[in-house]
């Protein structure tokens, strides 16, 4: 792949930063809005916080591991930029979508690239009535909440709460509960790509449930629909050693 022109961005970091005033004096830059391809330089936090901002025109992204754990990022090396992007694989991504209304009747939306999560607000336990393409497959499931994550958010948030790792291209979304008291030995469910879900909470003015996706976080939901969006697609570059779908093949096998 060639790009004329490069943006590069940094978390506030200062390695981050570092980084980014050293590539700047190296390699010719423009302003991210005119740019072919985004550079971006942290942690996975910070890569999907790029990925929310240019959702809409679908600018690819490139990221340089100057955060922590960094599962979203290539490695960084000062040394050779231009010809790595060059060589670089693509991945694509299509987040999902996330409807909640509150329990004042307003709807509310949202996009996750990695997945959207109810958690209880309170003390007491959430009862979440769940539905599949709109048929009940569970009447009550009380627990502290429940997710749905894409493959690509697989080895997130969605693996704490133990659940499967998903590998890209497997046309499938986790449905996860999140200490699930009753039913007691439920782990979840694996979906079609394609499924609807859609959480109802149960008596939601008592057992108050928050809702988020990405950046975006609702109190007090009364009804959450899920699906993905057909209609967003983000490109992510990995350098073709550290591709993203052997990154996620070997996280299976960790211990």
């Amino acid at each position: 792949m060639k790009f004329d022109t490069i943006a590069i961005t940094a978390a506030e970091g200062p390695e981050a930063q570092k980084a980014l005033a050293s590539l700047s004096r190296r390699y010719e830059t423009v302003a991210a809005e005119e740019a072919d391809i985004v550079v971006a330089m942290g942690g996975d936090g910070f890569m999907l916080e790029s990925l929310h901002k240019h959702m809409e025109d679908n600018k690819p992204i490139y990221g340089m591991n100057r955060g922590s754990v960094g599962f979203l990022m290539n490695a960084f090396e000062e040394d050779g930029l231009l010809e790595r992007l060059a060589k670089a694989k693509p991945e694509e991504i299509q987040p999902l979508r996330m409807t909640a209304t509150d329990t004042s009747g307003t709807e509310h939306q949202g996009l996750a690239i990695n997945e959207v999560s109810l958690l209880r607000q309170t003390r007491m336990a959430a009862k979440l009535r769940i539905e599949i393409d709109g048929i009940e497959r569970m009447a009550e499931l009380v627990c502290d909440g429940a997710l749905v994550a894409t493959p690509a958010g697989s080895t997130a948030y969605n693996v704490s709460a133990h659940g499967p790792i998903i590998p890209i291209g497997a046309g499938v979304l986790a449905l996860t509960p999140i200490s699930a008291f009753r039913p007691r030995r439920w782990r979840g469910a694996l979906l079609p790509e394609t499924a609807a879900v859609t959480f109802h909470v149960i008596d939601p003015t008592v057992r108050k449930v928050n809702a988020t996706a990405g950046f975006d976080e609702i109190r007090q939901v009364a009804r959450v629909e899920i699906c993905r969006d057909p209609d967003s697609t983000l490109t992510l570059l990995f350098d073709p050693e550290h591709a993203l779908e052997e990154r996620i093949f070997k996280e299976q096998f960790l211990s």
